[in-house]
């Protein structure tokens, strides 16, 4: 009888532990389709206007586009601005993934921040989504199975611009690079591509990020007597310097500047009379195709000074779409940065601003690039129309080969 009473007891224990375990695995389901976002970009300085707040739209965008939210989602996005320096940038990303559980970090442009936080996020098992960092480490030897480069890197800036002006004649130059990751990658892989199309370095200097005086450096330019002048720069020192440039005569005197990382917002800060001529490769402008003019209308509508948006932030929208994609195919928030980078690498990218492309297993995505060059004022038929192409260079080109690749993730 005792026994009997003792197994009733038992069972009804079970029923009842069972009838509160249900809305509680009915809550943690819930829960899986939450996911954080943060933008960690430069929101006040030299790269403000190619990232900045303006990411930020786009990644909202990107969130509002997917639909997830429509379907019970809930879809957060937090901002933080890294100032160009890795170890603020790194401070914030720990603070993000350990107390606000941040799932994924957008952006990055500053190479140097871009390759601390891929590292952190490693170890996190969290993901990185870089739009905005160029150098081809982040999918070379600093490779990760947590982190994705979707826009462009310097490898197709390298193929791009050093090749055409090398083979146009460019063929010896003289570089004034960034004094950090970006710039060092930059003027390498550079380099590379003009040697191999048998050009020569003649030199190059070295300058410090967000630079206001270049004039000791264009003059050691000018003293090279370089063909080319390679900017291995972005953002407001690419602007700094082609003004500069300007006033010192150097395209006046028979040297041609190559602004190595040009975006449309610094064409737009120089005015096409200063930026006219310029030769430069990207991957994203707004005047396209019928889709990226659509898209870009309604961005530039929500953006800070009605911009037209920058390669990066056109990539900010894209690659955090593919990203909420996997998250949908997964069918919830599984919290484990390498299965969901995995599965972004399985499933087909497309979207409307860079169309179809894989994305390799180094975490690259083959999308094609463009030669651009900026327009003469009277061929502009207005606001922000800028550019001109020149050529297209494949998805193929415009990324550095497997086969060459040093990611440990390449099975060679």
């Amino acid at each position: 009888m005792t026994n009997r009473i003792a197994r009733r007891f038992a069972a009804s224990v079970a029923l009842a532990a069972l009838g509160l375990a249900t809305p509680a695995l009915a809550q943690d389901k819930i829960l899986e389709k939450t996911v954080k976002i943060g933008v960690l970009n430069d929101m006040s300085s030299l790269y403000a206007d190619i990232g900045g707040p303006n990411s930020v739209v786009a990644v909202k965008m990107a969130v509002e586009d997917s639909g997830l939210t429509k379907k019970g989602w809930k879809i957060d996005v937090v901002s933080g601005d890294h100032q160009n320096k890795p170890d603020v940038g790194t401070n914030i990303a720990r603070q993000w993934i350990d107390t606000e559980k941040v799932d994924a970090i957008a952006d990055t442009p500053n190479s140097g921040v871009a390759l601390a936080v891929s590292n952190l996020v490693k170890e996190k098992n969290a993901v990185l989504l870089n739009s905005g960092a160029a150098t081809a480490d982040l999918t070379g030897k600093a490779c990760t199975p947590n982190t994705i480069s979707f826009t462009y890197d310097t490898y197709m800036l390298a193929t791009g611009t050093g090749k055409a002006l090398t083979k146009a004649g460019g063929d010896s130059w003289f570089f004034l690079t960034a004094d950090y990751a970006f710039g060092h990658a930059l003027e390498r892989d550079t380099s590379a591509v003009v040697t191999a199309n048998g050009g020569k370095v003649l030199g190059g200097v070295k300058h410090p990020l967000n630079t206001s005086d270049f004039s000791s450096f264009l003059l050691q330019a000018q003293a090279s007597k370089a063909k080319v002048v390679g900017l291995a720069n972005a953002g407001g020192d690419t602007t700094n310097a082609i003004k500069q440039a300007s006033e010192f005569g150097i395209v006046a005197a028979g040297q041609k500047l190559a602004a190595l990382l040009l975006f449309i917002n610094d064409v737009h800060s120089l005015g096409l009379k200063t930026a006219q001529g310029l030769t430069f490769t990207e991957s994203f402008y707004w005047d396209l195709n019928d889709q990226t003019r659509a898209w870009s209308k309604r961005f530039s509508a929500l953006a800070n000074k009605n911009a037209m948006p920058s390669m990066t932030q056109a990539g900010n929208y894209a690659m955090v779409l593919h990203y909420l994609k996997a998250m949908e195919a997964l069918g919830g928030n599984p919290h484990d940065g390498a299965k969901v980078v995995a599965k972004m690498k399985e499933l087909p990218t497309d979207d409307p601003l860079f169309g179809k492309g894989p994305l390799r297993a180094d975490g690259r995505r083959l999308i094609p690039a463009y030669l651009f060059e900026v327009k003469k004022p009277d061929e502009s038929k207005g606001p922000w129309d800028y550019y001109k192409q020149i050529a297209t260079i494949s998805a193929e080109d415009a990324a550095k080969p497997l086969e060459a690749s040093e990611c440990p993730l390449v099975k060679k």
